[in-house]
């Protein structure tokens, strides 16, 4: 059986990590979760980030219905194979996967918090944390640096030493920072680094928890539902980040940076391309079509069970095409390995080897 590389996991950090990892100095002011009147709550940033539903940042393994209760902790929502290594490799053996890419669940939430020094601390001792775990799981593992794109300056250094201890991508939020998209020139600095290392951006999906603040906000604000949010939200992100990076001349100044859509799915990709090449007619604007950045520096995780792999393949390109499991988050399947083998079992063996770990090869230098 050929290379099986999962692009969409997560770890589901250990509630004590940031009172571990951080320097002493920011300890006292460390992520962390405390129980007020019997409720779980998320401190971050000495605020309450989310309160009560805790186990539903995580619980593949549960029943939804049982995820969203005060009833329910953290703990329970994290299976042994989101936090510790050797669980982990394990799950990989009997998923026939031979490694995953490492997203964190709290780390991207958004730090509520206007000192930079906390905020950059919190990343750092992330990244050590992650660190340790890629070297415990034997190389099945594949981490991807956090930093804190409020403060570029630091956030480049932080990065640079990412890239030093061997992190092989980036994860940057598919959201307006400070008033600028991150394809805007004031974050080359970073953008120099990962081209020059060969290590993606990974656009990864975040959670907001105020309505007005996610994608298609004024929607969710009249609470439509999960299969709204969770159906949606993802590419409502997505699409206008891509976009971004596509029409703001980010390829132009790092023809060979690496960009990758990450749980979003990939069938929208040749929707964007078409439509932002037929408005590229009309206007024009960078040097090349929308559509040939996209063959160019783009790349699309797939759904474990997307119906239009075969058809992005044609349309976008064989090699930019990946897939994830979103492990062990709410909305991902415990089948999902077996779900993708399904998915492009009719495909050739060279594009189902292609999407199921051979592109992420390339993309991660592994």
């Amino acid at each position: 059986m050929g290379l099986v590389i999962d692009c969409d996991s997560h770890v589901m950090e250990p509630a004590d990590l940031w009172q571990k990892y951080l320097e002493p100095e920011f300890r006292d002011r460390a992520i962390r979760i405390e129980v007020r009147d019997g409720i779980e709550h998320l401190i971050i940033g000495e605020q309450s980030v989310l309160a009560g539903v805790l186990a539903g940042l995580g619980g593949a393994h549960l029943p939804a219905t049982q995820l969203f209760t005060t009833s329910n902790r953290y703990t329970d929502g994290c299976e042994p194979a989101s936090y510790d290594p050797a669980a982990r490799i394990k799950l990989l053996d009997a998923w026939g996967v031979d490694r995953g890419v490492l997203f964190p669940t709290i780390g991207i939430l958004p730090f509520p918090t206007e000192d930079m020094a906390l905020a950059n601390a919190y990343c750092r001792a992330y990244n050590r944390w992650q660190a340790e775990f890629v070297q415990a799981a034997r190389g099945r593992a594949i981490p991807i640096a956090l930093i804190n794109w409020h403060d570029r300056g630091e956030a480049a250094r932080e990065l640079a030493h990412c890239i030093k201890r061997g992190f092989r991508g980036l994860f940057v939020p598919p959201e307006v920072i400070d008033g600028r998209r991150p394809s805007d020139p004031h974050y080359d600095a970073i953008w120099g680094l990962c081209e020059e290392a060969g290590i993606p951006g990974c656009l990864h999906v975040i959670v907001r928890f105020t309505a007005g603040a996610g994608s298609f906000g004024a929607w969710h604000m009249t609470r439509p539902g999960s299969v709204f949010t969770f159906g949606l939200g993802a590419t409502g992100q997505m699409i206008p980040a891509m976009a971004a990076m596509v029409v703001d001349g980010l390829f132009e100044r790092f023809p060979e940076l690496k960009i990758v859509s990450v749980e979003a799915g990939c069938g929208w990709a040749a929707y964007l391309m078409d439509r932002l090449d037929e408005k590229y007619g009309r206007f024009g604007g960078t040097k090349l079509k929308p559509s040939e950045y996209a063959r160019r520096n783009c790349y699309f995780v797939a759904e474990p069970e997307e119906r239009t792999i075969g058809a992005m393949l044609d349309l976008v390109g064989e090699d930019r095409i990946l897939w994830g499991s979103d492990y062990p988050h709410v909305d991902s399947y415990l089948e999902a390995p077996q779900q993708i083998r399904r998915a492009v079992a009719e495909l050739s063996p060279a594009r189902q080897a292609a999407v199921l770990g051979e592109n992420a090869r390339r993309v991660f230098g592994v």
